[in-house]
């Protein structure tokens, strides 16, 4: 499936064209974000790809469109490994963004069920930035409790998240309905996020 936005100054103009996907060319979700903090309102479209090398392998694409601006803000290709003895998900790649250009990442989150139906858990999840002579990295990492609420109305599945950002030191929360995600954190910055 093929999805183009437009926007030309106001709601009104956001427009979704959908053109239709052979069974041969299968998308990954594409994602509409406005977004709000210190800089400004502005409202990005988000694209992710992900191509199975094996069953716990993929390759991720992802990028993104600051339509404020008129020009790609984020690109980022990541290997991704979910050994499944772990319940765990690694990656390292190439992502490229306006402020530090390109760069290497690496990525690890883990999983703890704090219930027998995992439908709650403990999430811990780290990143590492590296500049491209590999002389600063730019650590990150999170602690969140996550609730999975499936089925809290009929067709409607809900997802909590409360999150402490470890680095930065910035609590946050996350609330997820089906394609809707709102998250937000202490400093005030906050984004709403439509999963076309």
């Amino acid at each position: 499936m093929e999805t183009s936005l437009r926007y030309g100054g106001d709601s009104s103009a956001l427009k979704i064209n959908k053109t239709p996907t052979t069974s041969n060319n299968k998308k990954g979700p594409q994602t509409v974000r406005y977004a709000s903090d210190a800089s400004g309102s502005a409202l990005k479209i988000y694209a992710k790809q992900k191509f199975h090398i094996d069953s716990n392998t993929r390759l991720q694409l992802n990028g993104e469109l600051d339509t404020r601006i008129g020009a790609p803000t984020f690109f980022s290709a990541l290997l991704r490994y979910f050994p499944p003895e772990l319940s765990a998900k690694i990656g390292a790649g190439l992502q490229y963004n306006k402020r530090e250009k390109l760069h290497y990442t690496m990525h690890g989150k883990k999983s703890f069920p704090l219930t027998p139906d995992q439908f709650v858990n403990f999430v811990i999840k780290g990143r590492c930035d590296l500049d491209k002579e590999f002389k600063q990295p730019t650590p990150s990492g999170a602690a969140e409790l996550v609730w999975n609420i499936v089925d809290f109305q009929k067709d409607q599945e809900l997802r909590l998240k409360v999150g402490y950002e470890i680095f930065d030191k910035i609590p946050y929360v996350q609330v997820r309905e089906n394609n809707w995600t709102f998250t937000a954190d202490a400093n005030g910055k906050w984004n709403v996020k439509y999963n076309l």
